[in-house]
């Protein structure tokens, strides 16, 4: 047998030794490099695994480690500080003269030359406003209810409660305000307490906070399922998810995001079935997400693959080296071009007809080099190529659909609200309060998105579940 190549054995040695030693020594030789080439890989996996970061991963900003290097700076624009020339101030407008509870006239008695007497009226005064907070106290109400005996037969009969009477001891505006407090700005429930008390003057027990957001949740029930029919009934949806615990078990919150109605749910599933839970079984539209692996069920022509997460995967395979990091360099400048393009459709410098006429030449390139990926010597460098292959009608959705985004911000933006909920009270207890956390963020995104006031809408729903009356509507109304 022949000696196998880097053992340092002279060839004479080597053909005094018995075949049956050769064949160890050679089989053994065989199992060390296989071996070492596993370990290598191995520890290749893990160094790519260690450096994944927010620039090449779906990994948050936050996650990044003091080793990340920093996003590049963008090149000073020479403009100092502040605001530019030409730019229209926001300064505060003064409120018209119905709107001012208290004026304070500043009228000069004298002369400051001669001392003589002034009289007479300014016409136009200088004008200064100041908005102060008055010291908020609770309205309490008694409702007493009397039961009198008859005279003539002595049966006795009872009052009847008024109708739209609060069952427990907080009127609707409170249980709203408390509902806005944790829903809207995340506030733990003894935080809520302090402030009822500091602010309000209104005395509440730790334990009658998470019972308030109950009454709240229960209030806003039809509300919510509404929004949740309309959101199927849509022509797009935007998606994503994000880790929750519910009883220290693990959950996902879920969130789909239209243009004037965004919804969420919390489910004890990350797969497809979260997305059937959201947009049901019959949903027609397109799905904006990212590469998720629950999105695969969907048909790739009504589907948007979000770029932003493409991108970072390229940066990737930029990062992996080798011919990984020429295939990724060369689809990140596809990117970038793509992307240079798309600003100019939303500032109105580019048509459509010439934006579909530009992406094309992109998007052959982009395939051929996601084709080429396919036969690197990287296996996880093939693997990712190979399964934006199989999704890659769905990268180019929205240069043919007017309203289409090629990012899935519209749904990571909404989610964000929820993730920092997450880390300030670690998840939920309880079913109910996954419930109030699914009902609450549904309820304050999308009246934000509408610009409508979320305590007075929390308000009117409350009274409307004291009253058994209809309840108000989260739906846009043109």
């Amino acid at each position: 047998m022949d000696l196998p190549s880097g053992l340092s054995i002279p060839q004479e040695d080597w053909e005094r030794t018995p075949i049956s030693v050769q064949v160890v020594i050679i089989t053994q030789i065989a199992m060390l490099q296989e071996q070492i080439a596993r370990l290598e890989a191995e520890v290749a996996r893990l160094r790519e695994q260690v450096n994944k970061n927010s620039h090449n991963s779906s990994k948050p900003p936050s996650a990044d480690g003091p080793q990340t290097p920093p996003r590049p700076k963008s090149e000073p624009s020479g403009r100092k500080a502040g605001g530019q020339k030409g730019h229209h101030g926001h300064g505060r407008k003064l409120k018209p003269p119905e709107q001012v509870q208290r004026i304070v006239v500043c009228r000069p008695d004298s002369c400051q030359e001669c001392g003589a007497l002034l009289l007479g009226e300014d016409p136009q005064p200088r004008r200064h406003q100041v908005s102060e907070l008055p010291k908020i106290e609770p309205v309490i109400t008694e409702y007493q209810l009397h039961t009198l005996s008859c005279l003539a037969c002595g049966a006795e009969t009872s009052g009847k409660w008024p109708e739209g009477m609060p069952e427990g001891s907080f009127g609707p505006r409170t249980q709203a305000m408390v509902g806005y407090l944790g829903g809207r700005f995340g506030m733990s429930d003894r935080d809520v307490a302090e402030l009822m008390e500091v602010g309000f003057h209104t005395k509440m027990g730790l334990g009658s906070v998470p019972a308030q957001e109950q009454a709240v949740s229960a209030a806003l029930k039809v509300a919510v399922e509404e929004a949740k029919a309309y959101t199927r009934q849509q022509a797009s949806v935007n998606m994503d998810e994000t880790g929750w615990h519910e009883m220290g078990k693990p959950a996902w919150l879920w969130v789909g995001a239209t243009s004037l109605v965004t919804v969420f749910v919390l489910l004890a599933t990350r797969s497809a079935e979260g997305i059937k839970r959201l947009l049901g079984e019959d949903f027609t539209g397109i799905l904006g997400s990212d590469r998720w692996t629950a999105y695969n069920g969907f048909n790739p022509l009504h589907r948007q693959v979000c770029w932003a997460h493409l991108k970072r995967d390229f940066q990737a395979l930029i990062d992996r080296g080798g011919e990984s990091r020429v295939i990724g360099k060369l689809l990140f400048k596809q990117t970038e071009l793509l992307f240079s393009h798309w600003h100019r459709i939303r500032d109105g410098t580019l048509s459509r007809t010439d934006f579909s006429a530009l992406v094309q030449p992109i998007r052959r390139e982009v395939k051929g080099l996601l084709q080429i990926g396919v036969w690197v010597d990287h296996a996880t460098t093939r693997r990712t190529c190979a399964n934006i292959l199989k999704l890659e009608p769905a990268l180019w959705t929205f240069v043919d659909h007017v309203g289409i985004e090629p990012t899935n911000n519209a749904a990571e933006r909404p989610l964000r609200r929820g993730v920092l909920w997450r880390k300030h009270c670690f998840g939920t207890q309880s079913e109910q309060g996954s419930l109030f956390v699914e009902r609450i963020l549904t309820v304050v995104l999308t009246l934000r998105q509408q610009k409508r006031d979320v305590l007075e809408f929390l308000t009117k729903v409350c009274h409307a579940r004291n009253a058994a009356a209809h309840s108000p509507s989260l739906l846009p109304t043109n």
